[in-house]
């Protein structure tokens, strides 16, 4: 054990975040193994079904979530402002023994869990719950992780001055168990296993150092392969890891409250509605669209990071989106293809010679122009009836994309069985609605590697990134 964290164990009071980091103690290690090991029998609701072929004993799982409980209660007092949440994190993790390890309940732990009431930059929290990981692990396994927050004076004066988002959390990885060895960057409320979801959350966690970890190695390698210069400062924004993290964070934070604010339909965030990928595609798009926007202005009043922010948009919708995940309603697939398309129709990007060309000053007058045709479709679509809102933003998005040949929807409403609810209407939506432009299927074979290996990625575990060509 560390001095750092001996004294602060001996001491009698409650200390203050020590300097040591919490994964460098012998009880994270316990913490973190014991969790690895319950993780294996855990069906995919969470339960452990002891029936099952070589499923460990009872007695056994009860040993390792007794050695959970053990260290939670060892290192919770370097976490003083954690202090509720392990009070009833051991409490949930006891009466999922005491049921016999039945479908797990974190409910108590969840609403005792506050990490957005008190930002403070470096603080670090020690969470375990049952959950899947969105983009990585569909199942409710039981995660253990350490993050550290990301919150600079600047970024808290721009949020408490400019964009309000009190529920925002720019998080970063300490260290995580399997469930985020994937391409998993957030930690949302939405995925923990409770017995009835809350009335509302307080918080939404977004992992800035895998954001930019990944954006850093996939677009250098993107540059390399289009051949695309890159201004300095553009340049520079890649080289350094801290000035990236910033960024997304930044980014990050502008996005999340957008999707509460503008001409919306209600539940913007579509959670609880069954519609068209298309649409989820067009709302993720508005809310990058409007950080772009918005770091334009702030680029203006003389934040750096505002232009970094543009940079950031530009080239991770372009370069990353697109080609990342499965195609199957692939909404940010969608919303990178579109920009795409958009700019080079509106001649902002060329491709000749197999080369990829930007003109970075009229891009940012495009964007704001795509800005404005998505803007305009939703304060009329608050007008129309559900299905001709959706038919207009299908028109919209196949104005600049071709949609599959055998699509029913792009032959048009009189090809649609409209007697039938609309939510029934979503099934005629093919898995890929809008497939790659030969230039997005070259580029993904070109660019599988790089992005299979940004799986599980931190700022500490990416390598240092080669500087693209500059201009």
């Amino acid at each position: 054990m560390t001095e750092a964290f001996a004294s602060t164990l001996r001491s009698e009071a409650p200390a203050a975040q020590p300097a040591g980091r919490l994964v460098d103690h012998p009880a994270w290690a316990r913490l973190k193994e014991a969790v690895s090991a319950v993780r294996p029998a855990q069906s995919p609701d969470g339960s452990i079904d002891f029936q099952a072929e070589s499923a460990p004993s009872p007695g056994e799982v009860a040993r390792r979530i007794d050695s959970v409980v053990e260290a939670v209660e060892e290192l919770s007092p370097l976490l003083p402002h954690d202090a509720a949440y392990h009070q009833a994190l051991v409490k949930d993790l006891r009466r999922w023994a005491d049921t016999g390890f039945t479908v797990p309940d974190f409910l108590d732990s969840l609403l005792a869990f506050q990490p957005a009431a008190g930002r403070a930059d470096g603080r670090e929290h020690l969470v375990v719950f049952p959950m899947y990981t969105q983009n990585g692990n569909p199942d409710r396994n039981l995660e253990a992780l350490v993050l550290r927050v990301v919150w600079p004076d600047w970024l808290a004066e721009l949020e408490r001055t400019r964009y309000d988002n009190p529920m925002f959390l720019a998080i970063t990885f300490e260290d995580f168990t399997a469930g985020y060895d994937t391409h998993s960057a957030v930690l949302f409320p939405e995925t923990i296993a409770v017995r009835e979801a809350p009335e509302r959350f307080s918080w939404g966690g977004i992992f800035c150092d895998r954001e930019a970890a990944r954006f850093r190695r996939v677009v250098t390698a993107a540059c390399e392969v289009t051949r695309l210069t890159l201004p300095d400062d553009a340049r520079e924004l890649l080289a350094d890891p801290r000035r990236c993290q910033e960024t997304f964070a930044l980014w990050d934070m502008v996005h999340d409250r957008t999707h509460s604010h503008g001409d919306l339909p209600f539940d913007p965030f579509m959670i609880k509605q069954r519609q068209p990928f298309w649409m989820y595609g067009l709302e993720e798009l508005r809310c990058d669209l409007t950080a772009f926007h918005e770091a334009g202005r702030l680029a203006d009043d003389g934040y750096p990071q505002g232009r970094d922010v543009q940079y950031a948009v530009l080239l991770e919708r372009l370069f990353r989106f697109p080609v990342t995940g499965e195609r199957v309603r692939n909404y940010d697939g969608l919303g990178g293809q579109l920009l795409f398309a958009y700019l080079h129709q509106h001649d902002a990007l060329r491709w000749r010679d197999n080369t990829l060309t930007l003109d970075w000053e009229r891009a940012r007058q495009v964007t704001a122009q795509l800005r404005e045709e998505i803007e305009t479709l939703y304060r009329r679509g608050i007008d129309r009836p559900k299905i001709v809102h959706w038919l207009k933003a299908y028109e919209l998005v196949s104005t600049y994309l071709a949609p599959h040949p055998g699509s029913t929807w792009a032959k048009g409403p009189d090809a649609l069985d409209l007697s039938l609810p609309p939510r029934k209407l979503v099934d005629d939506v093919l898995p890929d609605e809008f497939p790659l432009s030969l230039f997005y299927e070259a580029l993904a074979r070109k660019l599988r590697r790089v992005i299979a290996s940004t799986r599980g990625i931190t700022a500490a575990t990416s390598t240092p990134t080669p500087t693209p060509q500059a201009a």
